[in-house]
């Protein structure tokens, strides 16, 4: 064999082994990736099983914890020594018991709810006392909308206000240095419509304090002692969450003046009354809870409620006169496009012994005109059938007096 076939058979043969080369490697990275997917899904089970695993322990426990016998409640009528208890329990008798070691001393007080051992009735556990939902259904989470500058012709009393319920709060301070006790509570007073919930609305926005809004008639309850009970815990809330604010809308619900000659019915309402009262000015400190109040029937109201230490700062909230009504007027008509027609003065003439919720509602109908005509801009003669169709609806409201005199 010449060397030019012995060269070619090399050749031949080196290429062979290249290319065999290549096929191994090519098919180690294959069995390599392959490897890699195998064990990423071998982890991916294992960490599902450790998974199921927890699952199915957590859910043995709780059916374990589900199975067991039922606790049954009870009160601390006294604490005993050696850790013995007198309890009552739910079903009515009296017994002395032992406590469990793991319960804190100081946690085992008279009038304590707590869980009994079916059993032995030995206490296991100290339970939160009794909260109604309603009562913490009654505290204002998101803060309103309305602001002082939402709110015209009343720079008075926003001021009042502002000293009365928001400086003691934010700067108690103040009030050391002069040696003085802040004021208690605030009654905002005046005819319907006047502003007197939008300046309670503008407290909220304005304070960081905890805001707690109820309406005077929630209070008042069909079965005996509810109302007075709704009040207390009403002002237990309003202590854990302090600074904090209070503010009882149509206070006559339950403020009215005491009768000799009243109905069961009454006697309830007089009962959530005193229960109001004590809260107000009893022998626990309210500490930095503020209470507003606002009625449109200041002369109904209870002298009680009405005494310094209570209720400290009568505001009165007017009508609005033609300056304010002018600028209620621009304020409910900030987002309005309105044609350069419009003159202001001229509504607020038209509309002597309006209150401020009727400017509103006249700024609206106005609106509403403009609509049905089908035109994008409020021309004055909608404000002026706006005006007329309010002053036909709008009760013949009176004020107290001109100067805010309760009992006129």
């Amino acid at each position: 064999m010449d060397d030019a076939s012995v060269d070619t058979e090399r050749g031949e043969f080196s290429k062979y082994l290249l290319d065999r080369v290549r096929q191994l490697e090519e098919k180690n990275l294959r069995l390599w990736e392959e490897y890699r997917r195998i064990e990423s899904e071998r982890r991916f089970a294992e960490n599902q099983k450790i998974q199921y695993e927890r699952e199915i322990r957590k859910l043995r426990s709780e059916l374990e914890r589900l199975k067991g016998p039922p606790l049954v409640v009870g009160t601390i009528l006294d604490v005993l020594e050696n850790e013995k208890v007198v309890i009552k329990s739910s079903t009515g008798p009296k017994f002395v018991v032992n406590a469990s070691q793991f319960i804190e001393g100081s946690d085992l007080l008279p009038g304590t709810r707590v869980a009994l051992n079916q059993q032995t009735l030995a206490v296991v556990g100290v339970l939160s006392p009794p909260k109604d939902p309603t009562v913490y259904g009654m505290e204002i989470i998101e803060s309103p909308s309305v602001d002082y500058d939402q709110i015209g012709g009343l720079e008075a009393q926003i001021q009042e206000l502002k000293e009365t319920v928001e400086l003691p709060l934010i700067k108690p301070e103040a009030f050391a240095k002069v040696g003085i006790e802040p004021p208690k509570g605030v009654l905002l007073y005046g005819p319907p419509g006047s502003g007197k919930t939008l300046l309670a609305k503008a407290v909220a926005k304005r304070t960081e304090a905890t805001f707690i809004r109820i309406v005077g008639s929630e209070l008042v309850q069909k079965y005996i002692g509810e109302g007075a009970r709704l009040v207390r815990e009403l002002f237990e809330m309003a202590r854990e969450k302090s600074p904090s604010i209070i503010f009882i809308d149509e206070l006559d619900a339950i403020a009215a003046k005491r009768l000799e000659s009243a109905t069961s019915g009454d006697r309830e309402v007089q009962r959530t009354l005193m229960q109001l009262l004590a809260e107000m000015d009893g022998f626990d400190p309210r500490g930095d809870v503020k209470v507003i109040a606002a009625t449109n029937r200041p002369d109904i109201l209870d002298p009680a409620l009405l005494r310094p230490g209570r209720l400290d700062r009568m505001i009165y909230v007017p009508l609005p006169n033609f300056e304010s009504r002018v600028e209620i007027l621009k304020i409910h008509t900030r987002g309005m496009n309105l044609a350069d027609e419009i003159d202001f003065g001229q509504i607020a003439s038209a509309t002597d012994g309006l209150s401020g919720a009727d400017m509103s509602a006249i700024a609206m109908e106005a609106g509403m005109f403009a609509i049905r005509d089908g035109r994008e801009s409020v021309m004055m003669s909608d404000f002026d059938k706006a005006v007329k169709k309010v002053l036909a609806s709008a009760p013949k409201t009176v004020p107290l007096s001109d100067s805010g005199e309760m009992f006129a």
